[in-house]
């Protein structure tokens, strides 16, 4: 079983303290995966806008969120 879903299965569970454990492990989990594809689309040129559009945010928001770590 792969890591998220362990944690997926995890964040169901009836015990609030394991589910929120394993929420918490899941965003991190998202937000590297989300890190590294930014950095993957950037690397292939992609424009912030094309970037912000296929994650459904404003431009402004991923380029604060993405740029910072480019510097």
């Amino acid at each position: 079983m792969s890591e998220a879903t362990t944690l997926a299965a995890s964040a169901a569970s009836p015990d609030p303290a394991e589910g929120l454990r394993a929420v918490r492990a899941l965003r991190r989990l998202l937000e590297r995966l989300e890190a590294i594809q930014v950095e993957n689309a950037r690397t292939q040129g992609w424009s912030w806008q094309a970037i912000a559009d296929a994650l459904e945010v404003s431009r402004q928001a991923v380029h604060q969120k993405y740029n910072r770590k480019r510097r």
